[in-house]
């Protein structure tokens, strides 16, 4: 069995010497920022004690940074797992249905969807056919979007009836507030 050499992973940023530009531009704390060759940028790194990072690769000429690379990198993962805590995780709640779900029920259900909605969440309806209640995919159409109607102040249709084999579904997204 042939192994497979350890790859190292290349850094996301060209630090000090990796930087492979004549000329930067400079910022960072306590420096005032302006346009230098970069040997003068890495000596002045290496006077304070910092590294040279290079932030904007693709600027003309290059943005870099004096810093220390490992508290960049610090502060970079902590703003990264910020974000990623704010944002707000959609789920998709189910709610089924029958051919022959009466109206008391889809009434009921339809206030567990409003309670869905009102966090957050995302509504599928989905209708099961059994047996030979497929021949009434018309009255499930309507069940479904009789159960829309109800929930028009609070959803907004993201896609209409669609039957699968015999399953009808459709998704209710909530409105957005103002």
């Amino acid at each position: 069995m042939a192994r497979i050499p350890y790859k190292k992973r290349e850094a996301e940023h060209r630090i000090n010497e990796l930087i492979r530009v004549p000329e930067v531009r400079l910022v960072g704390e306590n420096i005032e920022p302006g346009v230098f060759t970069l040997r003068a940028a890495l000596d002045k790194a290496n006077d304070l004690g910092l590294d040279l990072v290079e932030i904007s690769p693709n600027a003309v000429p290059p943005v870099c940074r004096l810093v220390d690379y490992n508290k960049f990198l610090y502060e970079k993962k902590r703003k990264e797992k910020e974000i990623k805590s704010n944002a707000k995780k959609v789920e998709i709640k189910e709610l089924r249905f029958t051919p022959n779900t009466d109206d008391h029920d889809i009434e009921f259900k339809a206030k567990h969807a409003e309670k869905f909605l009102e966090d957050g969440n995302k509504v599928k309806a989905s209708l099961m056919f059994r047996g030979r209640s497929i021949v009434f995919k018309e009255r499930g159409e309507l069940l479904l979007l009789q159960f829309a109607k109800r929930l028009e102040e609070f959803a907004v249709v993201e896609q209409l009836p669609l039957l699968e084999g015999k399953r009808m579904m459709m998704t209710l997204a909530p409105k957005k507030k103002k």
